[in-house]
Protein backbone atom coordinates (compact mmCIF):
# COMPACT_ATOMS: atom_id res chain seq x y z
CA UNK A 1 0.00 0.00 0.00
CA UNK A 2 2.79 2.61 1.13
CA UNK A 3 4.49 1.70 -2.43
CA UNK A 4 1.67 2.27 -4.55
CA UNK A 5 0.98 5.85 -2.26
CA UNK A 6 4.06 6.97 -3.39
CA UNK A 7 3.73 6.22 -7.02
CA UNK A 8 0.32 7.73 -6.72
CA UNK A 9 1.92 10.63 -5.51
CA UNK A 10 5.04 10.52 -7.93
CA UNK A 11 2.93 10.14 -10.65
CA UNK A 12 0.76 12.81 -9.87
CA UNK A 13 3.45 15.30 -9.38
CA UNK A 14 4.63 14.68 -12.47
CA UNK A 15 1.70 15.21 -14.42
CA UNK A 16 1.24 18.24 -12.35
CA UNK A 17 4.42 19.08 -13.67
CA UNK A 18 3.78 18.33 -17.15
CA UNK A 19 0.03 20.45 -17.04
CA UNK A 20 2.22 23.22 -15.55
CA UNK A 21 4.71 23.58 -18.68
CA UNK A 22 1.75 22.99 -20.90
CA UNK A 23 3.13 19.94 -22.14
CA UNK A 24 0.21 17.81 -21.35
CA UNK A 25 -3.56 18.94 -21.74
CA UNK A 26 -6.41 18.18 -19.38
CA UNK A 27 -7.62 16.27 -21.85
CA UNK A 28 -4.78 13.73 -21.94
CA UNK A 29 -4.43 13.42 -18.18
CA UNK A 30 -7.95 12.71 -17.72
CA UNK A 31 -7.30 9.87 -20.72
CA UNK A 32 -4.38 8.45 -18.55
CA UNK A 33 -6.55 8.43 -15.28
CA UNK A 34 -9.42 6.97 -16.71
CA UNK A 35 -6.71 4.00 -18.66
CA UNK A 36 -5.25 3.61 -15.55
CA UNK A 37 -8.02 3.24 -13.47
CA UNK A 38 -10.01 0.45 -16.01
CA UNK A 39 -6.41 -1.13 -16.18
CA UNK A 40 -7.00 -1.80 -12.20
CA UNK A 41 -9.93 -3.79 -12.92
CA UNK A 42 -8.84 -5.92 -15.43
CA UNK A 43 -6.87 -9.44 -15.50
CA UNK A 44 -3.97 -7.42 -16.32
CA UNK A 45 -3.40 -5.52 -12.63
CA UNK A 46 -1.42 -8.35 -11.19
CA UNK A 47 0.84 -7.96 -14.05
CA UNK A 48 1.03 -4.02 -13.93
CA UNK A 49 1.65 -4.40 -10.04
CA UNK A 50 4.18 -7.51 -10.24
CA UNK A 51 6.25 -4.36 -12.67
CA UNK A 52 5.74 -1.61 -10.43
CA UNK A 53 6.84 -4.08 -7.39
CA UNK A 54 10.25 -4.97 -9.31
CA UNK A 55 11.07 -1.64 -10.28
CA UNK A 56 10.54 -0.46 -6.84
CA UNK A 57 12.93 -3.69 -5.71
CA UNK A 58 15.99 -2.45 -8.36
CA UNK A 59 15.46 1.31 -6.94
CA UNK A 60 15.52 0.55 -3.23
CA UNK A 61 18.49 -1.64 -4.27
CA UNK A 62 20.56 1.33 -5.40
CA UNK A 63 22.92 3.32 -3.21
CA UNK A 64 24.49 6.74 -3.79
Amino acid sequence: MLVSMSAVLLLGLLIWFLLRIRYLRWMDALLCGAFGFLLSKTVAAPFAQAFLDGVNGFLGQLRF
